[in-house]
């Protein structure tokens, strides 16, 4: 996107953390929103902004560990700014599905594959985040492969459709 800010480009009339917070905040108790930049814009949207806590650019990873170590409640839904057809089921699909397997990590799935973006984390995997870290290791789909993540099919793919380019967008 030339170096834009995603979150804060325009679609369909709206900023595109507008659509996600839209559709993600009906399934949360509360958002927090991850960003290194243009702080007091994500602030107006009247939710704590964070930083990520990891220096340089760390991908992912960085604003997932700076989520859980804010996080005041026991799970943490993770999804990108640029998906502005999120699932409105998500965040319960996801915590059923990890409840049943007691698991600690729980990702959407597509025909496409895994959506590791797309996720419902436990507090308690901080600890091993931070150890992958310190490892050297930044591929979120990697880590939610050693964590064994639950996987949750979701047969609607457009649901998961970044818009990553500015013909993206135009669409």
């Amino acid at each position: 996107m030339g170096g834009a800010d995603k979150g804060l480009l325009t679609y369909q009339g709206l900023p595109l953390i507008e659509h996600v917070i839209k559709r993600l905040a009906p399934q949360v108790e509360t958002l927090l929103i991850s960003a290194n930049r243009n702080h007091e814009r994500y602030a107006r949207y009247g939710y704590p902004v964070l930083a990520d806590e990891i220096q340089g650019f760390a991908g992912p990873l960085a604003g997932i560990a700076t989520g859980l170590a804010a996080c005041q409640t026991e799970w943490l839904a993770i999804v990108p700014c640029d998906v502005p057809d999120l699932a409105p089921d998500l965040v319960a699909r996801l915590y059923e599905a990890a409840s049943l397997a007691q698991g600690t990590l729980a990702v959407a799935v597509t025909e496409a594959g895994i959506q590791p973006t797309f996720s419902l984390c436990h507090r308690c995997e901080l600890p091993a985040l931070r150890d992958y870290f310190a490892h050297g290791e930044r591929r979120l789909s990697r880590w939610c492969e050693m964590r064994q993540a639950v996987r949750v099919y979701f047969p609607d793919a457009l649901a998961f459709a970044n818009l990553n380019t500015p013909a993206d967008l135009a669409r």
